[in-house]
Formats: structure tokens, sequence, C-alpha cells
């Protein structure tokens, strides 16, 4: 997994490469969680190159966006593969999490 994180705004964009498992989940969620203790609390994440996640990846996914709710943001994700979507959609986080179809529509999201 590779991630690269940026400022857009007030909004900070990580873009996750490859897939999130038992062995990258680790590093992912400490890289967001800086972010959010750092006071980037508002986070759009760009899943378009993310081909897996396991259920490592989604206990990361549920950790950071209680994080940054708790401080008071949110944690967005845009451009979710048809593959990964599904995982999301029948482990039921598509009703915690906010998907947009894509990365801009989740950052734009946040001037809504």
């Amino acid at each position: 997994m590779e991630l690269s994180v940026k400022d857009v705004g007030d909004v900070t964009v990580a873009t996750v490469v490859g897939s999130i498992d038992g062995l990258t989940a680790g590093a992912l969620q400490d890289a967001l969680e800086e972010q959010v203790r750092g006071g980037r609390v508002r986070l759009a994440v760009d899943f378009s190159a993310v081909d897996y996640t396991s259920s490592a990846g989604l206990r990361t996914l549920l950790a950071v966006v209680k994080e940054a709710r708790r401080a008071g943001g949110d944690f967005r994700l845009g451009a979710v593969r048809p593959d990964v979507n599904r995982v999301l959609e029948i482990s039921g986080f598509t009703g915690i999490l906010k998907l947009f179809p894509g990365i801009d529509d989740a950052v734009a999201s946040y001037g809504r």
C-alpha cells in the first residue's frame, strides 16, 4: 500500500494505492489519525486505486471515522471501486461512511 497526503483548503486529501489488509491497515490508520490529532479533521480519501480491503481495513476505516467525528470533522471516501464498494455494502459500512463518486465530490461536500 502506498499513501500520499495533501491539503486542499481545509480538507486533507489522502490517496491510497493498493490493498488494505492486515499488513497495511495499521500504517494507514496511524497516518490518518496523525492528521486528526494534528487538527486536520476534515478527511477525504481517494479510493480509486484501492483494489482490496480486508476486515482489518474495515476496522481502520471505522476507527478513523470515529476519531474524526469525535474531533468535530468527518472522514469521506471518493471514487471507490465497485469491488471494494461491494465489500463496504455487505459489511454495512455504506451506512456509516459517506461515499462520493469522485474525490473532488468528496472534497466539495465539506462546503455544502
